[in-house]
């Protein structure tokens, strides 16, 4: 039965996700070379222990290991034909960790270029996205999260096709890069463009997610709310990556991102989370500051 995430938000008025899921399988260094969605046949325990270790960090909604479990990524692996089973153990195993919970499945961008900057047209996005919604929602996704999208025209691919078949929850998250004009995504769309276009073409939620650290995440915050009516999704990076003895690190500490949650939801955000570097210990943080924000107001 699905949960329902608008009424759980209207009672909360600010809902804490999950962090990140890609850096938290590449800590088992056993796996760290697999594709990632392909472990939620060959390590379900993996990708089960990380989705727990959220829910117990005090998430309200966690995702799915899906971000990459579309025909086009998965073919770069040749693991195409196993797309039914791979998307329906992730979102399985984020059900069974969830609990009463909510659970948004992920999906991310194919890794193409959409028409004219490459040679995907824009149907070929639509049915990619089609099907992998089409399996994720018939296992049982209570919504779905497009994300870390570059290319709004991608994402409004994706946003037509999940809307042309339910009526449950999307959110649209797009990456904005920082330049001497403000924020843009890499194709050069301001924040106020795309989430006017994303509200527009029926999104639920709209948010930003990975790119840099929180301190940036303020001001989009700030743009995506001026721009919109809907709530706001917002899930930084602990910080920008760094090279420390050939391992990547993220900077940003738990009790250093912290610190930002207060300005981030009254700069609009109503739902915060976590990407790239942050872990169940940044959440169980976030979950804590948000709670004793909202018990002073």
């Amino acid at each position: 039965m699905e949960k329902n995430f608008k009424k759980l938000l209207k009672e909360k008025k600010v809902l804490v996700s999950d962090g990140a899921w890609g850096t938290e399988i590449a800590k088992n260094k056993d796996v760290s070379t697999s594709y990632p969605e392909i472990l939620n046949l060959t390590h379900p325990e993996i990708i089960e222990g990380i989705a727990r270790a959220y829910i117990e960090a005090g998430s309200d909604i966690i995702l799915t290991n899906t971000f990459g479990g579309n025909f086009f990524k998965l073919k770069k692996y040749g693991a195409e034909e196993k797309i039914k089973e791979i998307n329906e153990a992730g979102v399985k195993i984020s059900l069974k960790a969830a609990g009463n919970k909510i659970v948004f499945a992920s999906m991310g961008p194919t890794g193409y270029l959409l028409q004219p900057y490459g040679d995907l047209t824009e149907k070929e996005a639509e049915n990619c996205f089609l099907q992998q919604a089409e399996i994720l929602l018939k296992a049982g996704a209570d919504g779905i999260v497009i994300e870390t999208m570059i290319d709004i025209n991608e994402a409004l691919c994706a946003l037509k096709a999940i809307k042309s078949i339910t009526d449950r929850p999307v959110v649209v998250s797009m990456t904005y890069n920082k330049g001497k004009n403000g924020f843009k995504t890499l194709m050069g769309t301001t924040v106020e463009e795309c989430s006017l276009l994303i509200e527009k073409n029926g999104a639920d939620v709209v948010g930003a997610n990975c790119s840099f650290g929180i301190e940036n995440f303020i001001q989009i915050a700030k743009e995506i709310k001026s721009a919109t009516e809907i709530p706001v999704w917002i899930k930084p990076n602990a910080g920008l990556p760094q090279l420390i003895s050939g391992t990547t690190v993220y900077p940003d500490t738990p009790e250093y991102m912290s610190k930002f949650i207060p300005d981030l939801i009254e700069s609009g955000a109503s739902i915060i989370g976590g990407c790239c570097g942050t872990t169940p210990q940044h959440i169980r943080k976030i979950a804590q500051t948000v709670s004793e924000y909202l018990m002073k107001q």
